[in-house]
């Protein structure tokens, strides 16, 4: 795999972050994207190359820039000559109950979780059939089983599920494209998700009662882009089983 190329969206920290150091690790030469997280990006981008050198860019871009997405597949071919795998990672969640929805929140969210997907995933296409390459999106559990409170989230999701398989079947037989659809993984990053209580109510729901790891996101992954060339259109459930008793 030394000469194939990811590029992945929020590629910085968290899950992202599992993503990259597990494809870097099967030999994947990467570009990772980045809206904020300039010194994350950049610890992990030394830490990449100092394992083998030249192997990850960076590239920042605000997603909802629309116009700025081809030249972020642009930059990837630029950098190493190919592109062979895109992951659309990057996600903006928060919620938006009914009565509390304004166009604002409507745009952020659609936005980043559905809207940069599909024109990131356009862009990137011809590259991708010219190399017999892949799409992975992460999803959630939540696209087919909203999440009471976050309306706009969930209605995002549900489309990224939806742009998977319609992608799959626009993109083939070149391009396969599948999704990842995590459950309780890393705990949001706000004090609404700080109640104990109310983590071990969550965990309670999944059958292995247990939260899972950034890692179970990651080689999930791994097995889609490198071990299943006879599998797209699909999403894999990664939730401990929590899907089955929501």
């Amino acid at each position: 795999m030394a000469e194939k190329v990811a590029l992945i969206t929020g590629g910085a920290r968290r899950v992202g972050a599992a993503v990259c150091r597990s494809l870097h690790a099967a030999g994947l030469d990467l570009m990772v994207h980045y809206r904020s997280s300039a010194d994350d990006a950049r610890a992990m981008q030394a830490e990449l190359n100092a394992v083998r050198a030249e192997s990850v860019a960076l590239v920042q871009a605000d997603l909802l820039n629309v116009s700025s997405l081809p030249s972020m597949v642009n930059d990837t071919v630029r950098q190493f000559g190919r592109l062979d795998v895109l992951i659309n990672n990057a996600s903006s969640y928060y919620p938006t109950p009914v009565g509390e929805v304004g166009e604002g929140e409507w745009e952020d969210l659609m936005g980043t979780n559905l809207k940069t997907p599909l024109f990131l995933s356009q862009a990137a296409a011809p590259h991708l059939k010219r190399n017999h390459g892949c799409i992975v999106n992460i999803v959630d559990i939540h696209a087919d089983r909203p999440m009471r409170n976050y309306l706009v989230y969930s209605v995002a999701k549900g489309g990224l599920l939806a742009l998977t398989r319609a992608l799959a079947s626009e993109l083939g037989p070149e391009v396969r494209v599948n999704g990842v659809s995590p459950g309780v993984i890393l705990w949001p990053e706000d004090e609404r998700w700080s109640d104990e209580v109310a983590r071990q109510r969550i965990i309670h729901t999944t059958l292995l009662k247990r939260v899972g790891e950034p890692e179970d996101i990651a080689r999930t992954v791994r097995f889609l882009v490198l071990d299943a060339p006879y599998v797209t259109g699909q999403i894999i459930a990664v939730d401990g089983g929590r899907s089955i008793s929501l």
